[in-house]
């Protein structure tokens, strides 16, 4: 018999919490299990919750399993990890045995198609979170296959979805890959509820109200996280429509929201397929749904909706100190035998808050994180300082220090953000309510520099370089103190329309960067350079605009090695902008979408990058072709996660932060040159089958990494593939 479920709360103000949350807090492990032998040894006969991911296991808060699994334990909740299962057995899955509660699924860092694929869709053959770096550990759209994986190994059991690419892709959203509108995720994936933004509050407060649902076995199934999840804030499940039909009085009044709850009515997925158009205007609801404290949204789609409760509230400072105060390993499990890149990348990085104010039309870390900046204490991240220059494989050195922005610790909104209008805090202009004393952060950067084994700190890159133009002592510290080198930063282009649409500072702005930069460099006698990243085929970017860019940069001598096509990734307002060829406010915009004009504008930079110019188009189309029909012909086969065979594809993620990858558009083959295989394992526990017995493996290992990784729990990836441009000095 199911104990009755409390009510949710209507609003976001505070995260739902139920007695079965205030758990006597669990022994903390060495690594979160990922073998029945981890389990017995930590006396757990079964699980709780288990978390399935596209990544492999690293033991840093950068990466989300880890992160989300200790907050877990550490609220009472047996926690263990399954990463990069295969998809054509639930063996793997099924390693550790049934949990009591739910299963949290999420296709790491990354949407996996990005994951996958280049800006002119050839699969890429590295993936920093994969050990070994070599791509092929994780299907095509993760989500939608691992949560089939799921309900074959555990037939009635919740699953519960999260990270970017089920964050980003919530409500009808355009697919690159498929050139087509596909339906919110969880529709495709038939999972119970999903997790947008940042998950610690709501995955917590589902496990607790799930607590509450055990039936007589002392478990709980997919109907009891359907009803448990309802109005969690940052949550969104299926919900059933009281008025159908766009020409109901109240098309989105949706079963269970309150009556007089504030509802944002999206466009309905059906509206969005006869009039594209709509999707600029849900996508800027989206946008303003992250804000907005207390408000619902809905989007029909079919004879059901996507019922999105409040998001939830960003955590304190006083939350994210005991967060990142949990005892991670900072290190891959050792059952890997082959190192995973991404650990490298982002060792020695601390991050320092969440959240950025940028709002740039083409990055998903506003959608995902929020706006609002979410900051640790001091004393925290000096305490992550002093554990870091503890482990004997230390050797002094801090590699990057910050967040998605670096310069924006301890920004606030001096008004209420939810009542804000703005889609960004930093254009046009920075808000004059967006207050953020940088001396502190200087302030704080000293204080690590001043630790015991601290020889180095840098601020390598995410630095908001209008931000940074604001304080004059704060521009000339982060120049003489905390460059080591070269300091990445993202004016993106110089062509002031481009950067309008796509919410970046002007060229003047920019310009007087540089200056200062170059001013402070010399002053401090050190030869340091400045690396842009930079993009190609933005919507409304003009092939004159390129050439602009181009002569911009040969009179500074520049020469970049790599420039960065615009990828159109779900749930951004530039991606809209690429679907509906017109600017937020509907003018009309210039789209370079065939991959002949992408190339086109790419070669204008780099007049060397393509030499199989002839035939990438080709390629290109074929292989989106093939992607389109395998959406439409292994539906069947994805359910019964046996499809996307051949999506061993590469992913080099560019982060937000630290841990940019170098991968090149063009150095990747063309999608034929890498036939079908069988689905690979990760290269981890050695006994990895059910009752330990070693299951069947393909080899190999993949995940090519960012910094802050992202999913539910560390910085997220900004969701874009990052290769650095290489600049020199001014001539």
């Amino acid at each position: 018999m199911h104990t009755p479920t409390p009510p949710r709360p209507a609003i976001a103000g505070t995260p739902f919490v139920t007695p079965a949350q205030h758990r006597t807090p669990l022994e903390q492990p060495p690594f979160l299990p990922m073998t029945r032998e981890e389990m017995d040894r930590l006396g757990w006969d079964a699980l709780d919750i288990l978390i399935v991911s596209g990544d492999g296991y690293v033991d840093h808060p950068s990466f989300a399993a880890a992160l989300l699994g200790r907050w877990l334990v550490a609220h009472g909740y047996r926690t263990g990890v399954i990463s990069q299962p295969r998809w054509d057995t639930p063996q793997d899955v099924q390693r550790m045995g049934r949990p009591t509660l739910f299963t949290a699924v999420s296709a790491g860092a990354l949407d996996s198609m990005l994951a996958h694929y280049t800006a002119f869709r050839k699969k890429r053959h590295d993936d920093a979170y994969t050990p070994g770096g070599k791509a092929g550990a994780r299907p095509n759209r993760a989500v939608t296959v691992y949560t089939s994986l799921v309900r074959q190994a555990f037939p009635g059991m919740g699953v519960v979805i999260g990270g970017i690419e089920a964050s980003l892709r919530r409500i009808t959203h355009y697919d690159f890959w498929t050139d087509k509108l596909r339906r919110p995720i969880l529709q495709d994936s038939k999972a119970d509820c999903l997790v947008y933004g940042m998950g610690e509050r709501a995955i917590l407060a589902l496990a607790g109200a799930m607590a509450l649902s055990l039936d007589d076995t002392g478990t709980a199934d997919a109907a009891a996280l359907r009803r448990a999840s309802f109005g969690i804030p940052g949550t969104a499940v299926m919900g059933r429509l009281l008025h159908r039909g766009e020409d109901a009085e109240n098309p989105c009044h949706a079963e269970g929201i309150p009556e007089d709850a504030t509802v944002m009515c999206l466009p309905s997925h059906e509206a969005m397929e006869h009039t594209p158009a709509l999707l600029m205007e849900a996508t800027l609801m989206l946008e303003r749904h992250v804000q907005a404290a207390q408000a619902w949204a809905v989007q029909p789609s079919g004879d059901r909706a996507v019922v999105l409760a409040p998001p939830a509230p960003p955590l304190e400072e006083a939350e994210m100190d005991s967060l990142y105060a949990l005892p991670f390993a900072r290190r891959a499990h050792p059952a890997y035998t082959q190192p995973i890149p991404a650990e490298a990348m982002i060792q020695t990085s601390i991050t320092t808050h969440r959240g950025c104010g940028g709002g740039c039309s083409f990055c998903s870390l506003a959608l995902h994180q929020g706006r609002r900046i979410a900051s640790r204490s001091r004393d925290s991240i000096l305490s992550e300082v002093r554990a870091m220059s503890a482990i004997p494989r230390f050797n002094g050195s801090i590699s990057d220090v910050g967040g998605p922005s670096a310069n924006m610790w301890q920004a606030r909104c001096a008004a209420d953000p939810a009542t804000c209008r703005r889609t960004s805090c930093m254009h046009p202009g920075v808000c004059p309510q967006f207050k953020v004393d940088q001396s502190l952060a200087v302030d704080m950067l000293r204080r690590i520099r001043d630790e015991q084994h601290i020889r180095h700190v840098r601020v390598a890159s995410g630095v908001r370089f209008d931000l940074a133009m604001r304080d004059d002592n704060a521009m000339r510290a982060y120049t003489m103190e905390f460059t080591g080198g070269q300091l990445k930063v993202a004016p993106e282009h110089i062509c002031d329309t481009v950067l309008h649409l796509m919410r970046k500072p002007g060229l003047t702005v920019f310009e007087a960067f540089l200056r200062a930069f170059e001013r402070y460099s010399e002053a401090a006698g050190k030869e340091q350079y400045v690396v842009p990243y930079l993009m190609s085929g933005f919507p409304g970017c003009t092939d004159n605009d390129m050439r602009a860019l181009g002569d911009w940069l040969a009179r500074r001598g520049w020469r970049p090695r790599q420039v960065q096509c615009f990828i159109p990734t779900p749930g951004t307002v530039a991606t809209a902008m690429f679907f509906t060829a017109a600017a937020p406010d509907g003018t009309p915009l210039y789209v370079a979408r065939t991959d002949a004009q992408r190339l086109r504008q790419h070669h204008i930079l780099m007049p060397d990058a393509e030499k199989q110019n002839t035939e990438a188009g080709h390629s290109a189309r074929q292989s989106t072709a093939r992607q389109g029909r395998r959406d439409q012909n292994t539906a069947r086969s994805e359910r019964s996660a046996h499809s996307d065979r051949s999506d061993r594809s590469d992913r080099s993620g560019r982060s937000e932060r630290s841990g940019r990858s170098g991968h090149s558009e063009h150095s990747d083959q063309p999608d034929r040159d890498n036939p079908p295989q069988r689905p690979r394992s990760n290269g981890g526990p050695q006994h990895s089958g059910p009752k330990g017995k070693k299951p069947a493996q393909g080899g190999g290992n993949a995940n090519s990494g960012t910094g802050k990784a992202g999913g539910q729990g560390g910085s997220q990836s900004s969701q874009r593939p990052d290769w650095n441009s290489r600049s020199g000095k001014k001539r």
